[in-house]
């Protein structure tokens, strides 16, 4: 995967908008759609703000499992070439977090479940995954259940500024090889950094203009 920094696409807004609970409460508004989901702790809400060059647009907490709701932020961003064009992008609750009630990690999941099966508007699901470590169990399987359902699916690997570039490439691998994904389809990401963003937004730009 490039990841080398390109300055082309910028987001020029980026606000919350709107918290859904139950499956009755998603939004019905027809506009295109960017998910992101990823087990707790992996840094979601950090990559959310560095994405959108909002330092506190998603609440970062030390403490996992805090994103309990689907939240959705309206994103307005415009092209290298002048074009601008919005979205929504949503931030969905983290799986695996052992320290939940039982009951709740059920309830988030089967809401979860019924916003992917239920979205008409979604382009893509990137799904989290900690560099640092091989995919856990909850991640093949977020992933099995992605892919089973034929939902368009792109990985980052997060915190890539944890580690030296040789075990970015040995730990991509991993990652490759554990999910059976082409070199093109995880990219490497630190919101830390910034490192990867421009790749990221241009990403997104084809998924919505091109």
């Amino acid at each position: 995967m490039q990841t080398e920094e390109k300055n082309t696409s910028k987001i020029l807004r980026a606000e919350y908008i709107y918290s859904a609970a139950l499956p009755e409460q998603f939004r019905q508004e027809e506009c295109p759609r960017l998910a992101f989901i990823g087990r707790s702790n992996v840094g979601k809400s950090s990559l959310i703000n560095s994405l959108t060059g909002r330092r506190n647009l998603a609440r970062v907490s030390a403490q996992p499992g805090k994103t309990q709701t689907i939240n959705y932020f309206d994103i307005l961003f415009e092209t290298a070439g002048g074009k601008r064009c919005s979205f929504e992008l949503v931030d969905l609750p983290g799986y695996g977090y052992a320290k939940a009630a039982k009951s709740n990690r059920r309830q988030w999941a089967k809401v979860t479940e019924q916003f992917f099966l239920q979205e008409k508007n979604l382009r893509c699901i990137c799904q989290l995954i900690d560099l640092r470590h091989p995919p856990l169990e909850s991640d093949i399987a977020m992933f099995n259940w992605l892919i089973k359902n034929e939902l368009p699916t792109f990985i980052i690997a997060t915190k890539s500024d944890k580690l030296s570039k040789n075990n970015i490439q040995k730990n991509l691998a991993v990652i490759r090889k554990t999910l059976s994904l082409p070199a093109d389809a995880i990219l490497p990401y630190s919101s830390e950094k910034n490192d990867s963003r421009s790749y990221l937004l241009d990403f997104i730009t084809q998924l919505l203009i091109e």
